[in-house]
Order: C-alpha cells, then structure tokens, then sequence
C-alpha cells in the first residue's frame, strides 16, 4: 500500500477524531477513592532500570523512591535521605538516609539497599555509569549512613542520583537489586508511596496500585519530583486504551479520570466540555527521534544516515503528530533541548533545507545497495506512529526496499533491546519521543552518546563524542562546558546518531474533579486528590 507524505499519518488519526466512539463499560468498582488513568502506552517491562521507557518510569515513581530529587529550577533536594556531607576536597561523599522508611514487605531501608540499587542503576544508565567511574569505594557505614570515596572530584554526584529522567536511581531492597543488571528484576518491591498490585496487573488492559501506608512522605510541597511524594488517593488504577477515539470518549463520560496524551485533534473539543481541565505539564515539549540500528546494515554507514536525513522536514513531522494549532509545534535542530545554556544548532545544515533529490544523491554516493530495512513501529502510540508512518512514506519516496512492522510498544520496548541482524528479529530504525528534560546537556542526555554496546538502543560508537562528553563533567566553568556540547553536537551532525524531528508540546487532560496534578516533565500520579 502506497503512503501519502502527511495525509496517512493524519488519516487515521482524524478519523478516530471525528467519531468519540461509545465506550465498553470499565466494570473495575471506582470512586473516589481510585484514581483511573489512561496513560500513553501499554506497561509490559515492570524493571525502570533495564528499560528506559517512559511507561514504566511513570510506574517506578509510584512504586520506587529515591536518594536525592529535583525541582524546578534544577536543584537536587534531599528525598529518601536526610542529607549528605561532603569532605576532603570534594572526594568523599557521605549520605544518611530518613529514619523509619521502609520497604513494602515491611523490612526497613538501608544503607546496604541503597548501595546495591545504585551499583545494579550505574551499571546500566549513562549518568550513572560516568558516576561510578569516578567512584574509588562505595560502602555502607551503618544502616542509615553509606558513603562514596572518589577518585576524582565529580560535583554532579547528588544530581546523579536524583534524575528524574529516564533510568532513575531508584532503591530496591538490597535481594533485588542484586539481579545482574542485564537481567529484569522479577519481583517489585519498592519504598514509594504505592504498592504494585501483580494480582491486578493485566498486561494490555489493566494495572493497580494501592496506597503504602506506611510511607512517610517529606514535609515539603510537591515541586518536580522533590518535596513530599502524598499518596491522597487510595486507589490507582491505569487503564489501557491504545484507541485515541475510545481514550477521548472515556474521559468524556466519566470513565477515567485523567488521559495523558489525549489526541491533539479531540482538544478543541475537550477544551469546550466544562467537566474537563486540559493543561500543559510540561512546558519543555517532547522531542521527536528517528533512531538508526548503527551495528547492522545499511544505517552501519554514516554517509547514508545521512542521506536520509537530507530528505527530512520537520514541519511533516510535527504537523502530523500536533496539527496545525498555533503553538503547537516548532522545528529544532540542535541535539541539545532548543533555548537552553548546552544547545547549539548542531544539526542545522544537515535539515534546514530538506531535499528528496539530494538525498537520493547521497544515497547513490553512499553506495546503498537495495538491502532490506527493517522499521518498527508501535501501532498502539499514535504519537510515534505517526511519526513512524512520515518516515516510512519518505523512505518509499527515496527508494528505499523497506519492510514497516507494526506491533504494540510493549513488544518494541522488547524488540529494540535486540542487537540480532534483521533475519533474526533484530531491526534498523525506530521512533520515539523524549521530554526537553531528558536532552538539557550532556549528563541526562543518553541518546547522542558514542558508547557502542554499553550505550542506549542503536548502539552509536563514536570516541570523540565520549572525550567531549568526559571533558563536559570535568569543565572548569559554563563557557567551557558549552564549548565540549557544542563539539558533541558537531560530532553528531556527523555520526548523526538519530535525526532530531522537531519538539511539540502535549498537554494532559484530567476531570475537573481531578487536582494536585504537578507540573513537571513526568506524570506523576502522587499528589492527586479526587472529589
């Protein structure tokens, strides 16, 4: 079946706006007490530290907490721990966690715990990974108190563990962090103010949670993910609905509670129904990204990336996944979040002026030879299908002998995690979406890095990306670490780990019964009060 550019991605979409189709009737018993939730995609992976998908990091907030947390304005705060000191030089490091925490087994937080989830999280997740490698000894003195000795000084060690982007630390009893990290923990036991419900968890339908009561939550207002994490709802029960249609339709009628990434076609209509609060969380957008396979064939070879990315619109893109509504969208072509202190309009020259002559050019240059490229794409997450959908269009358009797998975003999550050649379920382009919050600079910014296997799916390689990264930790001061950015966003523009599609800003709808929602760049389901 042929693609049109922009219509095929809208067509469906569309379609499903023009009719709110009836809902089937959500039996599960709820009032005020259950908060009822249709979040963005399907939670299959229940590990926030093997995966690095939105879905279960909202999870990993009810159920986890951690160390340290960020506000606003980019401040870490103490959340699980009382406070830390730091000495000799800025080379050790010294935590005490709260008293009286505890895991949902009713054991208590310890230090002990607390080192294990960090090793098992600095395994995996790149800021954690530069964190550790400066870290000489990590050890617990006591049951509350657990210590860093450096190698080197490392001042971002507390904004380390408190991010808030994806693969947060969070604490696991000390049994379960102790799962090799390669592996997904098989028990969900955690220190937050909800409990994993696994006899109400239905993967593609259903998941619960229930409130911990004995979790002591921070005296503080909620502010980001730092202040007090209060568990007002009793009750909280996500429901999913991957039909754009049927999700509007349910929070029309009072069947759920709150929507997160309502279509942006139903919001006029939304925004007309007094019973509905429509509300921007998070003002730093979400970033769109088309990310290549770098290990196998063709996308193996940076002169075609590149290629492809000549062809690339951004206006396309975004149209398609937010429309026409002013200030809806906007192109942006740094690596970096567009406006803040590290971006530098890497990527530019690259796609500024998109060309499908060009491209096909390049591609000539580039020597591509009809192989089999294999693109995979979540038909349940209309926001990167739709974006899936553009690409694949363009790639019709450019030539290109192109196999368009659908599936749902819980098995991508799966699939994506394969490094296996094509013919053996592996795969050469993916879509998917980011917060501002997760590029800001190159500490929370996994995607542009150049760490081969050890790094996030893709798998880019590149040295000087790595020395420019290790040179941004260590910069004496903001002008010499927008210089190391600036050059990580040059070494993209060539390497071109993934394309940059544009930035969108989605707002949330919730009941107008609904409050305490906090703004920030992650959903964040404590807080919440339900009249």
């Amino acid at each position: 079946m042929r693609l049109t550019r922009r219509g095929v991605a809208r067509s469906g979409l569309a379609a499903a706006a023009a009719s709110l189709l009836p809902l089937p009737a959500i039996t599960q018993a709820a009032g005020a007490g259950t908060l009822r939730v249709v979040p963005q995609a399907n939670l299959t992976v229940l590990d926030p530290i093997w995966t690095t998908a939105v879905i279960t990091r909202h999870h990993g907030y009810l159920v986890y907490d951690q160390i340290c947390a960020l506000d606003h304005s980019f401040q870490v705060r103490p959340q699980m721990a009382e406070g830390w000191t730091i000495e000799d030089d800025g080379l050790s490091w010294t935590f005490t966690l709260r008293p009286d925490l505890r895991f949902h087994d009713g054991e208590k937080v310890r230090a002990a715990d607390c080192v294990a989830s960090i090793r098992r999280w600095g395994a995996r997740d790149q800021f954690g990974q530069a964190a550790m490698a400066a870290t000489d000894e990590l050890a617990a003195l006591d049951d509350r108190r657990f210590r860093f000795r450096l190698k080197r000084r490392f001042p971002l060690l507390a904004a380390a563990l408190g991010k808030q982007t994806s693969s947060p630390c969070f604490i696991m009893p000390e049994r379960v962090a102790a799962t090799d990290p390669g592996r997904q923990i098989s028990e969900t036991v955690g220190s937050g103010p909800y409990r994993f419900m696994r006899d109400e968890f239905v993967p593609g339908a259903r998941v619960g949670y229930r409130r911990f009561d004995a979790y002591v939550p921070r005296q503080e207002p909620p502010d980001w993910t730092a202040g007090g994490r209060v568990a007002r709802i009793e009750h909280v029960e996500w429901h999913i609905l991957p039909d754009p249609a049927t999700a509007g339709a349910a929070i029309q009628a009072g069947e759920v509670d709150l929507l997160e990434f309502p279509l942006h076609d139903l919001l006029p209509t939304f925004r007309r129904n007094r019973n509905l609060v429509v509300h921007m969380r998070d003002r730093m957008g979400t970033y769109g990204m088309l990310r290549f396979n770098h290990l196998i064939a063709p996308f193996d070879n940076p002169a075609l990336r590149r290629a492809l990315a000549m062809a690339v619109d951004q206006r396309d893109y975004m149209r398609a996944v937010a429309g026409d509504e002013p200030g809806a969208w906007r192109t942006c072509f740094s690596f970096f979040t567009c406006d803040t202190p590290m971006a530098s309009d890497g990527a530019r020259a690259l796609l500024e002026n998109p060309s499908l002559e060009r491209a096909r050019a390049a591609m000539r240059e580039a020597g591509y030879a009809n192989e089999r490229v294999v693109l995979i794409a979540p038909g349940d997450l209309p926001t990167v299908f739709a974006l899936s959908q553009i690409t694949a269009d363009l790639m019709q358009k450019l030539g290109f002998n192109l196999d368009f797998v659908t599936m749902d975003w819980g098995t991508l999550v799966q699939r994506r995690a394969k490094m296996d050649p094509i013919d053996q379920g592996g795969w050469n382009i993916l879509h998917t979406t980011w917060s501002g919050a997760e590029h800001l600079d190159p500490a929370a910014h996994q995607q542009i890095r150049g760490n081969g296997r050890r790094g996030w799916v893709g798998w880019p390689e590149d040295a000087e990306t790595e020395r420019l990264r290790s040179a941004w930790f260590e910069a004496p001061d903001a002008a010499a670490q927008k210089r190391d950015a600036a050059g990580m966003e040059a070494r993209a523009a060539i390497n071109l780990p993934y394309v940059p599609l544009g930035v969108y800003f989605h707002p949330t709808v919730w009941r107008s019964n609904v409050s305490g929602v906090i703004d920030a760049p992650v959903l964040l389901m404590y807080n919440i009060s339900k009249a």
